[in-house]
């Protein structure tokens, strides 16, 4: 028995180099199906959270209504979702896309909203001095500032939007979570773990170049930074004791 257990573990690899020249092309295919559709979502997101947070901010008494209903849309569970969308929508890309953008709006919707509160207010009321209109303040002044925590909530939607695109495969369309599922029903262990291992790549991958993104468009967060002296040990025993 111990023999044949032996045996049944090699043919069966979780890590297969055979299996990604074999299914090369079903990789490569469901990887940019996953990729593809984690951009569109968080990217659609995004076009309708930056009004609707702009929104909220102008009119504070819209803020909870806003924050309660996109908060609703993203505790319901996204199979559940996915099978009340599929009767309207159809089996297929739309209906997890739509199901994808309505999960990522209230991250995004919260830290856009939450970066535009918290802008310094001695800047908007000089920003005011200067004679800045109110459209002119929001585009001119406060979403420059609100930028580090717009791209926080951009990294976590989009982080989550690439987990979530696997739940899709219950429609249809799920990127790498096809191969997750067909993985799991074959029980070829290769397959399973080359989709994880590419989920958690494409995650790493986005979360990185959003950050670096995060970096370009906020360079006076850097130049702050640099110009700002260390503290001496003398200051240091001053501010301890």
């Amino acid at each position: 028995m111990p023999s044949g257990q032996a045996v049944t573990t090699v043919a069966n690899p979780w890590f297969s180099w055979d299996y990604l020249e074999r299914n090369g092309s079903d990789v490569l295919r469901y990887t940019q199906q996953h990729a593809s559709l984690t951009v569109q979502a968080v990217l659609i997101a995004f076009v309708v959270a930056l009004p609707l947070a702009a929104l909220a901010h102008a009119r504070p008494r819209l803020a909870g209504p806003v924050l309660a209903t996109t908060g609703v849309l993203y505790t319901v569970p996204s199979l559940a979702l996915f099978a009340v969308l599929a009767p309207v929508t159809g089996i297929g890309r739309t209906t997890v896309l739509i199901g994808l953008v309505l999960y990522a709006l209230l991250v995004l919707v919260r830290n856009t909203l939450a970066g535009l509160q918290g802008v310094d207010p001695a800047v908007r009321d000089a920003a005011r001095g200067m004679g800045y209109g109110r459209l002119r303040l929001l585009l001119g002044v406060e979403l420059p500032q609100a930028v580090p925590a717009v791209v926080a909530g951009l990294r976590l939607a989009t982080v989550s939007t690439v987990a979530l695109v696997t739940v899709g495969v219950v429609v249809g369309y799920g990127g790498l979570g096809q191969l997750m599922f067909r993985g799991f029903r074959s029980n070829y262990h290769a397959e399973v773990m080359t989709a994880t291992v590419l989920c958690l790549v494409l995650a790493l991958v986005a979360d990185l170049a959003l950050a670096l993104l995060g970096r370009v468009l906020t360079p006076w967060r850097r130049s702050s930074a640099a110009a700002t002296p260390p503290a001496s040990a003398s200051e240091e025993a001053a501010w301890t004791s």
